[in-house]
Order: C-alpha cells, then structure tokens, then sequence
C-alpha cells in the first residue's frame, strides 16, 4: 500500500506491476464491507476510485454506495468493485486477503518486466 501498486510475480520471473485503488474491505468474520473512501487503514490517495463511487452515489442517490459500513455477501463486493472499473476505466479487479478481512482493490495498467534477482 506504501507504493500504490501491485505486483504479480510468475514462476518465470516475469513481474506484472500495476497501480491501484482501494474500494473496500469485506470482514469474513461479521459479513460487512467498509468503503475504502472512508476507512481508516487506506490511505487517500488510494480511496480515489472509492471516493468516485461515493460521488456517483450521491448523485444518484444510490445508499448503498453512500452508506459507510454495509452488511452484505461477498458477491456484493464484487459488484460494487467491478462497478468501480467500469465508472473508473480501471483494468480490473483484485481481492487480496489481509488477516480476517478481504482487500478488494481496482488496478490500472500493467506493465510486465523481469523479476530482479
């Protein structure tokens, strides 16, 4: 999270590094998500795309998206982060776990190199 990137190494040594963006979390132990445009592990410069949901939520006066803390299935937090991408022009969607929580994340353009020894 220091770097705002993620990294992807193959069994090859080909590294995929792309930057990215913080929807939200989901906590598997009592089934809520956390908005990452208001959570307080995620710095803001990661909660951009989060932050644009909220927008687009209070626009249109969508609760779900304007409300901070949620109950729901973990399929919901897909939805809400493919919405991310698609109102984002993200490239797409990753979910990494972070002890009891999951991250769930939009990152933009990859870029592929050799892994560094």
């Amino acid at each position: 999270m220091d770097e705002g990137t993620v990294v992807f190494t193959t069994p090859k040594g080909i590294q995929a590094t792309a930057p990215v963006q913080i929807i939200g979390t989901y906590n598997t132990e009592d089934g809520t998500w956390l908005w990452g445009w208001d959570h307080p592990s995620v710095p803001p410069p990661l909660a951009e795309h989060a932050r644009r949901l909220l927008a687009y939520g209070q626009d249109h006066n969508i609760a779900r998206l304007t409300t901070r803390k949620l109950t729901c299935a973990q399929e919901d937090c897909w939805k809400l982060t493919a919405l991310a991408c698609l109102l984002c022009e993200a490239q797409g969607g990753y979910r990494g776990p972070a002890g009891t929580a999951m991250v769930f994340m939009t990152f933009g353009k990859v870029k592929l190199s050799k892994a560094t020894a």
